[in-house]
């Protein structure tokens, strides 16, 4: 089988607290949004990434010129994103309608996801190959849940965690459905959280595909010194 990717990248990172978005903060020699990408770029099951960035980027050129001399950017294509993570994702979706058919995959991942393991990305794949619709990959929650009232930090409630999952990208749907799905989330001027969100408010049920709890999305310094000891930890001695 073969699929596409679509990784929304116009995100400004406010909540980073750095001068560079996060996506494009220094990795372990590299940036996060390579990480993020590498794992695709080495599949050949990846027929072809868009990724959609901010109007005026200023920095994807350095990283497309890093990819072309290590021989891994043909095939990306840039489009300019939206306001919102939803509408970037669509973006990069027409951006593909030339080229995919109704009931091709598409991957959609967060380009402040480093940290993906090849063999998540394989798992995912072969759960969904032959799935209607598609899933996401997840992670069971482990912790011990709280619910505040209000905007004080004071306990309101234990949150009852059996069956709760995070959401993890990548996440996997049919071409035509997720297309659908978030055109009728925006028409209807919502904004999902992800795709399977704008799948679930028109009824689907998306498969949940567990994966490492280690496929952490980068939102704060210290998500990059926990990533960078992840990466070492893979590195061969």
């Amino acid at each position: 089988m073969r699929y596409w990717l679509v990784m929304p990248a116009a995100g400004s990172g406010s909540r980073f607290g750095a001068t560079l978005p996060k996506q494009y903060a220094p990795l372990a020699g590299r940036t996060v949004i390579e990480w993020a990408l590498a794992p695709f770029l080495a599949d050949s099951r990846c027929a072809h990434a868009v990724i959609a960035l901010a109007p005026g980027d200023p920095h994807w050129s350095e990283v497309a010129g890093r990819l072309a001399a290590a021989g891994g950017a043909l095939g990306i294509t840039r489009v300019t994103g939206g306001e919102a993570r939803s509408r970037s994702v669509r973006l990069g979706l027409a951006a593909l309608e030339a080229r995919a058919g109704p009931d091709d995959w598409v991957l959609v991942h967060d380009a402040a996801r480093p940290c993906l393991e090849a063999g998540d990305l394989d798992r995912l794949v072969a759960a969904l190959a032959d799935h209607a619709l598609g899933g996401l990959l997840a992670s069971p929650v482990r912790d011990t849940l709280k619910r505040t009232a209000g905007g004080d930090a004071t306990v309101c409630s234990t949150v009852e965690r059996s069956g709760l999952w995070r959401a993890l990208t990548p996440q996997m749907f049919r071409f035509r459905p997720l297309c659908a799905a978030l055109d009728a989330a925006h028409a209807a001027a919502r904004l999902p959280g992800d795709e399977a969100e704008a799948l679930e408010w028109l009824g689907e049920r998306p498969l949940l595909v567990e994966g490492a709890a280690s496929n952490l999305k980068i939102t704060s310094a210290d998500d990059l010194a926990v990533a960078a000891a992840l990466l070492r930890a893979r590195r061969p001695p």
